[in-house]
Formats: C-alpha cells, structure tokens, sequence
C-alpha cells in the first residue's frame, strides 16, 4: 500500500486500466493511509468511505485518472451526501445536497471522491487552523503548518493519502501550501475551472479552483477534466489550444522572465527563500531562457491589500450572516473572523465598489507587465512553513492577523486579483530540510504555456522522489 502512495495519479490509474489494481483496491490502499496518517496529521475532515465504495461499484468513466482516489475541499465544493463545514462550527452537520460543476466532472472523468480536507474557517487564512477541527500539521515536520487555506489537502497529497486533491485559490491558497508540503500547485486563469452552478464567481472573481498534485501531469490531467465553461456563466473562460497534456510534451519558446525579490508592500523575505529563487534563475538560464531583475511589477501593493480585506470581509459576512449585522450567527464564529464579518457588513457600497476598482487596476497592470515579459518569477511565500499557531487568527486583532497574512505570501494575490495564471513549482529545499515552492506568473489565458515551463522545470530538476518522512 505505501509502494502506490509513492504513484502519481496518471500511474495509477494507467494500473487500473491495464487491469493490475482494481480501483477498490486502490480506494482500499487511499483509506487504509488516511486511517494510519490522519491521527496525527488531520488532514482530513469529513471521511466518506461509504459514497466512495459507492462510486466504484459502478463502471466508472474512461479517462487517464479514472479511479484515481481524491479529497474535496471543505469551502466552497458541494457533493451529493457529504458534509460542507467551512472550517466553521456553524456548518458542522451542513449537508449537501447536489454536486457542484466541478464536482460533477471529477466523477464523469472518474475520480473517486473520498470526502473533505481540512480548511480554515470560511478559507480566511494561510494556515489550516480552524477552532472547529483543529490543525492541519506539515508531514515534513509536525510541528509546523501545512499551509492555507488548502493545507488540508496539500497535506493529505504530501503524506501519500491521497495523489490528487481539489483545492481553490483566493489570495495564493493553493499555491502557498503547496509550497510549503513541496508539491506542484497550479492557480488557472479565471475561470478556466468553473465555480457553478449557482455562483458566478466567487470573492469577486478573486478565488480559482484546482488542485494540489505531485507531478504536473496530473494537474494538466485535472485542467483537462474539469476545465471549460460552465451554464450560464457571465462572462467567457479563456480558450485553449488543443489539452494541457498534449502541452507538456513540447519545450515552451525561450521566455523572458522578470524576477521580482522585493515584495510590493516592502515587508521582508527569509534568506534562504531568496537564495532557492536565485537558484531558480539560473537554472532557467540554464535552460536558455533571459532573467532580468527588476524591483517593481508596476501595480499598488497596498491598494490590492485593502481591497482584498474589503471584498473578503463583505462576502463572508453576507455567506456567514446573511448580510445582517444582527445575525446570531456572527458570535459563533472565530474571534477574528467575527471582526472581519462585523467590518465587512459596515461597509459602504462605494467603498466596496472601490475595492473592486483596485482589482481591475491589477489586471491592467498586469496587462502591460506581461506585454513586456511572458513570466513574472518569484517566492511563494516570504518564509519556508511556520510553526503551528503562528500563522493562526487565535488572540490576535484583525489588523494583526491580517498585516500578517499578507507579509507571509506577498507576491501571490496579484494573479487572483487580475485573474492571469500562476504556479508554485517545488524547486527548492531550506538547509534544515523544509520545501520551498519558486512561484511562476504569466499572462491571462497562458496557462498551457505556464504547464509547458513546469514540465521543463520538472524534467530539469525532478522533485517526484523526494517524499516527506510521514510518520506512522
């Protein structure tokens, strides 16, 4: 059973097919793991063996990662008979009722859901903390962070639970954790990845839908699966030439690259953060493509940081309350998440509609970066994982909480802001043996060529055999 968690998704799947592994028995293996890891790594949440033993009972779907076992996120992700708690006491027992679009395309490409990774409350945080459930721990060492708001899932990846896990991505929440648990996690262009039926878009089109994966052809597998438009949607999703498999099977062109060290907000970064970029430079260089360093991206890092916590504050409170400031539900809710729901609802329209200003601002800005240069390049985050409890809202102020969050992952939210794609690719190791992620931004609608250069990166310096040493 360890011997599969060592697969990728796509080999095991291609041993289903081949008709060497049953896909029960590949659940059984996925399972088996969660029940001796998840005691001390609680990367899952809400098991649902018994709908996933469901699943496979039927002749699942055709595809390259058909029966391939896998965790939803616990925000933002229905499926049919599983819980959806937000990381919130107030949904403990809140049961779904339908699958969401994205939902429903893993099971028509026949991925086997198991059931829900840990996440903070209402996804409000770069670590998977919440009051509710407890910690997520890193499977590199236990006593720090997997990483938010996807630190479930990217956990659960990193331990061997799982090959694959959904995730989403709305200020670098799949990009950081990955980053932190030394996987491959992708952030598509807005919606690539659909967030229907019901919602249009989700934190004003800021937060994108994916996964957390170990090799990035089972991320371009999943984009494949799981990408296009969906029903009504108000506005179009980015066409793409051909699949994002058939993508990595050629070199991209030699790229310019703008290597930016310096966070727009002017808040540190670690050191040994900043030497594995340089390494990541140079490799590039190695492989014929122009770095230059720069010092500004040309966008207001302080704008996007206001406005972020505007429109985050605001749709939490009209999810969580209603849009009532009365609400009961407001005092069951974290401390400062109770903060950041009471400003959210005190907001003014104008004040709001500011907010949304400042994202649109990003995304010209955004526009005239990448029609100088086709990658912007980056850390993932300013530090490698934090211990438990650093990261977390617990007896802090929100404006603690939040200077905080921002200073951990300075460089991401950018790209969930102006809607353009970006990855954080696990390139680099600290000299006390944690994962650093090297982060990797291109132009809106480039997100094949954002695959086509991890593929490179991958090929270059495989990171497939470095595995955490998972407890148990």
């Amino acid at each position: 059973m360890d011997e599969l968690a060592e697969l990728d998704g796509m080999a095991l799947s291609a041993l289903i097919a081949k008709g060497e592994l049953s896909a029960l028995e590949a659940l059984d293996a996925s399972i088996e793991r969660i029940e001796r890891l998840n005691p001390s790594i609680n990367a899952v949440v809400h098991a649902h063996f018994d709908l996933a033993r469901e699943q496979v009972r039927h002749v699942l779907p055709k595809g390259p990662l058909s029966g391939v076992p896998m965790l939803l996120k616990n925000t933002g992700f229905e499926a049919t008979g599983m819980i959806l708690s937000t990381g919130s006491e107030l949904h403990r027992h809140t049961v779904s009722q339908r699958d969401s679009t994205i939902t429903a395309r893993y099971k028509a490409a026949g991925m086997v859901i198991l059931g829900k990774s840990n996440t903070p409350e209402f996804a409000l945080s770069f670590t998977a903390e919440p009051e509710a459930f407890g910690a997520t721990r890193n499977p590199w060492d236990l006593e720090r962070t997997s990483g938010g708001s996807s630190g479930g899932s990217t956990a659960a990846v990193a331990s061997g639970m799982v090959p694959v896990a959904n995730s989403s991505d709305g200020a670098g929440s799949t990009r950081l954790p990955a980053s932190h648990c030394g996987l491959f996690g992708l952030k598509p262009s807005r919606l690539v990845n659909p967030v229907g039926p019901v919602a249009a878009e989700a934190i004003a089109g800021m937060s994108t839908p994916h996964a957390v994966t170990w090799s990035v052809r089972d991320s371009a597998a999943m984009l494949d699966a799981t990408g296009g438009p969906d029903l009504g949607d108000p506005w179009a999703s980015p066409a793409r030439p051909g699949t994002y498999l058939a993508a990595l099977g050629a070199l991209p062109p030699r790229l310019k690259v703008a290597m930016l060290l310096k966070p727009p907000t002017g808040t540190p970064v670690d050191a040994e953060v900043l030497a594995e970029v340089r390494a990541a430079a140079r490799l590039l260089e190695g492989l014929g493509h122009q770095v230059t360093e720069i010092d500004d991206a040309g966008y207001d890092g302080e704008a996007l940081k206001a406005a972020w916590r505007v429109i985050a504050g605001v749709n939490v409170g009209l999810g969580a309350a209603g849009g009532d400031p009365g609400s009961p539900n407001i005092a069951r809710l974290e401390p400062v998440n109770q903060e950041w729901v009471r400003e959210g609802l005190a907001t003014s329209g104008t004040r709001y509609l500011w907010a949304v200003n400042q994202l649109h601002a990003s995304a010209r800005a955004m526009g005239r970066f990448f029609s100088q240069y086709d990658i912007m390049l980056t850390p993932s985050a300013a530090e490698a994982a934090p211990k438990i409890g650093t990261l977390a809202g617990a007896g802090k102020s929100l404006d603690a909480f939040f200077d905080q969050f921002w200073a951990h992952s300075p460089f991401t939210a950018v790209f969930n802001t102006s809607g353009c794609p970006a990855m954080s690719v696990p390139l680099g190791m600290t000299p006390g043996g944690l994962p650093v992620g090297v982060h990797f931004g291109a132009g809106f609608g480039k997100d094949a060529l954002l695959l086509s250069l991890a593929a490179e990166l991958e090929r270059a310096a495989p990171w497939a055999g470095r595995r955490p040493p998972v407890p148990g």
